[in-house]
């Protein structure tokens, strides 16, 4: 991975790399063991990890493609084999080749027991064309997702790929990451991808937080201008979804409280750290945070109540993870681990 340039960490665990990218390393538990240590001080028994956005694999070679999502899938299977009680973990497919996706998918799924698929809001396909996640192509990937029952989480990155602005003041993790979401969940519901495929529950990243204060935008150019979405399903039906799920990642309680109102409840949302990255909920006095403060304001501001605070970190991940076939996931997370 390193001689390829394609992710590397620095022997001080200072940054991580990319050919021409870096990212600091802000947090300790960017690693196994103090992710434990960390999980444990702040009483988080049980963590679903998701994969290295960074390791999309967008602009990559086939060959190098298959490495990184091996790296990455092999690796979050071993976590997840030798700390069954402590962490699920995710895998990730490149939709630019939906045949070695499909692939990879049943690897992943039959011989390594992986079930949450980690899918980014867009990718370059095999001609360099940047696409939404949602569309006939990638249909397939869509449909052994739904045979097989997972769940999965859409999830933005690369904006700065596509997007033709100066890449400053953070704006691509701040702004354009929330935009990007609301494309790819834009396309999911008019396509009618949550009543097509029933099996699948879909998580949008970071609350899904410009869809909640969008929708009335999108109603109204659904029901004005009928002609452009013929075929298409009204945007109002995806509302309070029990397919459609939502993290917490909305940073204030203003936000949360659109979100819960807008999808008539707290059923679908579900507890969002993104630790341990700068925007994540974790221990920090500089942005005065610690994992599940926004929850704890919540209730101090009367938005939801403590069983309701209870269903978003422990029943509805559980739900997302599972659907109604929780049997299998409840014995491995209460098994002794084996490390």
């Amino acid at each position: 991975m390193r001689e390829k340039e394609i992710f590397w960490i620095d022997e001080d665990r200072k940054f991580m790399r990319q050919k021409n990218w870096q990212r600091p390393i802000t947090a300790a538990s960017f690693f196994l063991k103090e992710k434990l240590a960390w999980m444990a001080e702040n009483d988080i028994d049980h963590a679903v990890v998701l994969n290295l956005s960074q390791l999309y694999g967008n602009g990559l070679t086939q060959k190098q493609l298959k490495l990184a999502l091996r790296f990455q899938n092999d690796f979050n299977a071993q976590v997840q084999h030798d700390y069954p009680s402590k962490f699920t973990c995710g895998f990730v497919v490149h939709a630019g080749f939906v045949q070695g996706a499909l692939w990879e998918m049943e690897r992943c799924v039959e011989e390594l027991g992986l079930q949450v698929l980690c899918l980014p809001t867009h990718y370059m396909n095999t001609v360099g064309k940047w696409q939404v996640i949602v569309n006939e192509e990638t249909k397939p990937i869509f449909e052994l997702a739904n045979k097989y029952g997972l769940a999965v989480e859409i999830h933005p990155y690369d904006g700065e790929k596509f997007i033709a602005l100066e890449n400053t003041a953070w704006r691509f993790h701040l702004i354009w990451m929330l935009a990007q979401c609301a494309d790819a969940y834009h396309f999911y519901t008019l396509n009618g991808y949550f009543e097509e495929f029933p099996n699948l529950r879909v998580c949008f990243a970071h609350g899904g937080q410009l869809n909640q204060v969008n929708h009335g935008r999108r109603v109204q150019g659904f029901d004005g201008r009928p002609d452009l979405f013929e075929g298409k399903v009204a945007p109002k039906k995806a509302i309070g979804h029990p397919n459609i799920y939502f993290d917490t990642l909305v940073h204030d309680t203003l936000s949360l409280d659109v979100m819960i109102k807008r999808q008539k409840g707290t059923d679908q949302i579900i507890m969002g750290l993104d630790d341990p990255y700068p925007l994540g909920e974790m221990e920090s006095e500089r942005q005065s945070s610690y994992p599940g403060k926004l929850l704890d304001l919540a209730v101090e501001e009367q938005l939801i109540t403590r069983a309701q605070q209870d269903d978003i970190w422990s029943t509805n991940v559980v739900r997302w993870l599972c659907g109604e076939n929780s049997e299998g996931f409840l014995k491995r997370v209460l098994e002794k681990n084996v490390a």
